[in-house]
């Protein structure tokens, strides 16, 4: 049974972690509009290299070049048995030229998982996040530290706070989230395909709640 799912809620929500927990569960991929762009780029698709020259200008890349982007990955192999959409769209716009995409590709989408929490506890466990700069491995100080404050565990180096995991720079983040991507709620409920998620809570209870509400559906 095919599973297209997308995952909507502000940074900070558990979309990443539960995105992983069900893409192991039901063999699909996870896909972030950020990492296939990067990898676009990279690779030096057409698509990518158009979208490359936006990104080195500062510019935003437009929805139709991130669309065919998101297309172009949708119809790898190992989307057979589904896809799990991570922050996107962001937009109402986005969400239209997407549905008109699956329709063109006789594909539909299953669930909307609409990941709900407070702005404090987005601030809270932002603020909390330490990486790693040798490795990239990301820990979380209140809910999964390191075994030695302040050094990873992976590589024994420094742990560090990026700087956009502060909090007068979340909050911005915050806002302007819930001006672009708040009414995307409102547009998918409309649909029928909104889940809503308490994010609040333990990762190991969200993911129970959505899997229960997934198999029943």
């Amino acid at each position: 049974m095919m599973r297209n799912l997308i995952l909507l809620g502000p940074p900070g929500a558990g979309k990443g972690t539960q995105g992983k927990r069900l893409a192991a569960l039901y063999g699909i991929p996870q896909i972030s509009t950020g990492d296939i762009l990067r990898e676009a780029t990279r690779t030096g698709t057409t698509l990518g290299h158009a979208a490359k020259e936006f990104m080195d200008g500062g510019q935003l890349v437009p929805d139709e070049l991130i669309l065919g982007i998101v297309e172009e990955r949708l119809k790898a192999p190992d989307t057979r048995g589904g896809f799990i959409l991570d922050g996107f769209p962001r937009t109402i716009p986005q969400a239209k030229a997407l549905e008109v995409m699956l329709v063109r590709n006789g594909w539909q989408l299953d669930r909307v998982l609409d990941f709900e929490v407070s702005d404090d506890v987005v601030v809270d466990r932002n603020t909390g996040r330490r990486v790693c700069p040798a490795d990239g491995t990301v820990y979380q100080i209140h809910t999964a530290p390191p075994k030695q404050a302040g050094f990873c565990d992976v590589c024994g180096g420094p742990l560090v706070q990026r700087s956009d995991d502060l909090e007068p720079k979340i909050r911005e983040r915050l806002r302007e989230f819930r001006a672009k991507t708040d009414p995307l709620r409102a547009y998918y409920r409309d649909t029928g395909l909104l889940l809503r998620v308490d994010g609040a809570r333990s990762a190991e209870v969200v993911f129970s709640a959505i899997r229960g509400a997934l198999e029943i559906a």
